[in-house]
């Protein structure tokens, strides 16, 4: 490397080590924000970038929009006078860091949209300056960041690994965990060359425990797809035992408790209603895609995803069987769903397979509402657009049956003994043994 691309380099592991470095983060969503936080609170002046006005807005006013990171910590940041949001992204040739965090769902094929990524780096190309280290975090296949955000970032005329560092690092946020956080999550690393895997070592050591290198952009690719591919294949095998157990009249979470007990060679995995979130339900479908580029069907992945999607239709199956020993037809009944965030405690909605129930029960004839307490309003979505604006509804006797599809804790501590009507529980939240309490 030449002696001038040596300096560049050492320069930059200087800044970071004098916390000089100007950090940018692309995308200020549930990935996004609490890493601009983590960087502002170690004492690096921090630039966020989004689309949406209305989030830079909220953040300059010192406000949160995400029900798991108190406004009180914005007003932190902007406070310390380190902390910074903007649309403009011209910006972003003042930062000596870029990292990405924008969406990468599925289109409605289940192929790769990558649409927000090419944006995003056409974006950076317009104002990329030599000496930037540019990192992905958003989760994608192997090949993303050599094969698509490289030739992209190299239009600008600069030339990677010569006048620029790029690395992929892959998130691994859990809302609303209180046990992992960003902070004290390994971070797993890799670059396009060994000096720009030196670099974003060193920047993410300032924030996180302990980084975890790799040798390649597509091994840490990889590595973020094989975390959320097992997790996608244990959740569909316990619920596919869910639904042969019940036809034997074995209670699966009876099972799964005394199965945990045993302190070696299992790892408990619960059931649901279907899967939710940013990760799970979309990540092992970026695989089967580019699997098919090298003839290669990922046969068990394909198959995990059969069973976990069709969970949804299963648990309407299950509300008309609960209806009928009501002698009621699913066709007029009025049913409440509780909960539409993915998972509980928090205000998350993405891909949540609330929403999938509600339209095939609506496809079926029933009145359909919901309650959460962290989704008091539907905002808009790309899949589910006519639901917007639609509120929460109290929870009472005036329905023909409630459907429990997220296990929060205000549904924990519920009594439910006051109700009269059948409760369909997806997700163990019920306890005790009331006729009207029906698993699925």
């Amino acid at each position: 490397m030449p002696e001038t691309i040596a300096s560049v380099k050492d320069d930059f592991l200087l800044k970071i080590e004098e916390k000089s470095a100007i950090i940018g983060v692309i995308g200020l969503g549930y990935v996004g924000l609490p890493l601009l936080n983590c960087f502002v609170e170690k004492g690096f002046q921090s630039i966020g970038f989004d689309v949406d006005e209305k989030k830079v807005i909220a953040l300059t006013e010192g406000k949160s929009y995400i029900k798991h990171i108190p406004s009180s910590r914005i007003e932190k940041a902007v406070a310390s006078g380190k902390f910074r949001a903007t649309i403009d992204y011209s910006d972003l040739d003042q930062c000596d860091a870029i990292l990405m965090a924008v969406p990468t769902p599925l289109n409605k094929n289940r192929e790769p949209d990558m649409s927000y990524v090419i944006a995003t780096c056409e974006e950076v190309s317009k104002h990329i300056r030599p000496g930037q280290l540019i990192v992905l975090e958003s989760t994608t296949y192997p090949g993303t960041t050599d094969e698509l955000m490289v030739p992209i970032l190299e239009n600008s005329g600069l030339k990677v690994n010569r006048d620029f560092y790029v690395a992929f690092s892959p998130e691994r946020e859990d809302p609303n965990n209180p046990t992992f956080t960003t902070e004290n999550i390994p971070k797993v690393v890799g670059a396009t060359s060994p000096e720009g895997l030196e670099i974003a070592e060193k920047l993410y050591k300032k924030i996180v425990v302990t980084t975890v290198s790799v040798s390649s952009t597509k091994a840490a690719e990889a590595t973020k797809l094989m975390e959320n591919i097992f997790r996608s294949v244990n959740i569909a095998l316990v619920n596919e035992l869910k639904v042969t157990f019940m036809k034997m009249g074995i209670d699966i979470w009876e099972v799964i408790e005394a199965a945990k007990t045993k302190p070696f060679g299992y790892m408990p995995f619960y059931p649901g209603p279907g899967l939710g979130g940013h990760c799970i339900p979309i990540d092992p479908f970026y695989l089967t895609w580019k699997a098919r580029e090298y003839g290669v069907a990922t046969r068990f992945i394909e198959l995990a995803g059969e069973i976990n999607t069709a969970m949804p239709e299963f648990v309407v199956s299950r509300a008309m069987e609960v209806l009928n020993e009501e002698g009621k037809a699913l066709r007029g009944s009025k049913i409440l769903i509780l909960g539409l965030a993915y998972k509980a405690n928090v205000d998350d909605d993405r891909e949540s397979p609330s929403y999938r129930i509600m339209e095939l029960l609506e496809q079926k004839g029933a009145q359909v509402f919901y309650n959460d307490p962290y989704v008091p309003v539907i905002r808009p979505s790309r899949d589910y657009p006519h639901y917007a604006g639609r509120t929460s509804s109290d929870i009472s006797n005036d329905y023909d049956l409630i459907l429990i599809a997220t296990p929060h804790d205000e549904y924990k501590a519920l009594d439910f003994s006051g109700l009269t009507i059948p409760i369909l529980d997806t997700r163990n939240v019920v306890q005790g043994n009331s006729v009207k309490v029906f698993k699925a």
